[in-house]
């Protein structure tokens, strides 16, 4: 009895937290629509709502964003609105940085999480995961040895942790994917392979 419960929750947990995150993720990209006049609106030609519309309309305006952007025209026209951005002081702090980890994570030449690391934390005596991020020049001139930069992602939200330099003799790269450590970081080590462990 207990191994036939154990391997329905094995089935249910996952899926229903991952429709649970789909339509999330549906409902908010959903609220796009609320930006159209009511008579653009589908309810208004359809007469019920539609789940998913939102999605469509918001991957569009993206994509559409995108075409702009990258032409002579649209890049004058984000250039003048990011250099009217940056002169508001509160905003200049939050966009700012918001906008340097967005290019440096987006950028397909960026260098950010490109290694998995191991290194030495909390304590001498122990090891954590940690990805490589960029040394700044001015940090690096100021240290006497080579460092590399990491980042220890916390359990199981790897969006907080630590930033800190450490002597890059002192580090053990791994030959694992950022995705794969992100899984060990997010399971708390449950995850520890590709495949899934048998029930007991």
């Amino acid at each position: 009895m207990k191994r036939y419960f154990i391997t329905g929750l094995l089935i249910w947990v996952p899926l229903g937290i991952t429709l649970w995150v789909l339509d999330l993720l549906i409902g908010t990209m959903d609220q796009s629509l609320t930006l159209l006049p009511a008579a653009w609106q589908p309810r208004a030609w359809i007469g019920v709502h539609v789940p998913g519309l939102g999605v469509i309309l918001t991957l569009v305006v993206i994509l559409l964003t995108g075409v702009f952007a990258t032409n002579f025209f649209g890049q004058k026209i984000i250039d003048a609105w990011e250099r009217l951005l940056v002169r508001i002081p509160v905003v200049k702090s939050i966009y700012g940085g918001v906008k340097q980890v967005s290019d440096t994570l987006l950028a397909g030449n960026g260098h950010a999480f490109r290694k998995v690391l191991l290194v030495h934390y909390p304590h001498p005596q122990a090891w954590s995961l940690a990805f490589q991020t960029n040394v700044p020049d001015e940090v690096a001139r100021a240290l006497p040895e080579e460092h590399v930069a990491v980042f220890i992602p916390t359990t199981p939200s790897p969006v907080n942790g630590f930033y800190f330099y450490v002597r890059r003799n002192e580090v053990i790269e791994l030959d694992i994917s950022v995705d794969r450590a992100l899984k060990y970081i997010i399971s708390m080590g449950v995850v520890s392979g590709e495949t899934r462990p048998p029930i007991q």
